[in-house]
């Protein structure tokens, strides 16, 4: 019974967690989001956002509110382990880390296959340039460096490449297999 909760528990948690982290994100590259992605970001996560900015002013220009919702739900989350009598505290909270991260890296995993597949089928899709303005922090320093090969992009192959890497290093500093 203890796996059909965890899953029920991680799948709202994960949309949750993603749709707060795509708001930071969202907030911190400055860009304003199609009505239909914003009506439905703000919606889901206000209740938690509103709260929390009374306690979390944003600072620098960030709206810090919604980047530590996202870490309280996978930290919430995470507490369903402690069901487990042989798990702690200390081990639910490196794993809240974890996983924190993790979903940080895939959700630049999927912001880039969204940018491909429009790229191959409707570059000119109403929501292309959102994701393309949300892709574009990461992709920019790429292309200075990784030149166009035969008028192909390359630099979100290297970028997907680079994220693996980077969640390679992160499952080995937690060494959660």
């Amino acid at each position: 019974m203890l796996p059909i909760l965890q899953l029920i528990v991680d799948t709202a948690a994960s949309v949750l967690g993603g749709v707060l982290l795509l708001r930071f994100w969202m907030q911190v590259i400055r860009v304003r989001p199609p009505s239909s992605i914003a009506q439905f970001t703000f919606t889901l996560s206000d209740w938690l956002v509103r709260p929390l900015r009374r306690v979390v002013p944003g600072m620098g220009g960030y709206d810090w509110a919604s980047l530590i919702g996202a870490f309280l739900v996978v930290l919430l989350a995470s507490s369903v382990m402690l069901l487990n009598p042989a798990v702690d505290g200390q081990t639910v909270a490196l794993f809240a880390v974890y996983r924190f991260l993790s979903w940080i890296l895939y959700g630049f995993m999927g912001l880039l296959i969204i940018e491909v597949v429009f790229s191959w089928i409707n570059p000119h899709a109403p929501l292309a340039p959102f994701v393309r303005a949300l892709n574009e922090p990461l992709l920019r320093p790429l292309r200075r460096v990784v030149p166009p090969v035969g008028g192909l992009d390359l630099s979100v192959l290297v970028a997907f490449i680079l994220i693996q890497i980077a969640q390679y290093v992160l499952r080995q500093l937690f060494l959660f297999h």
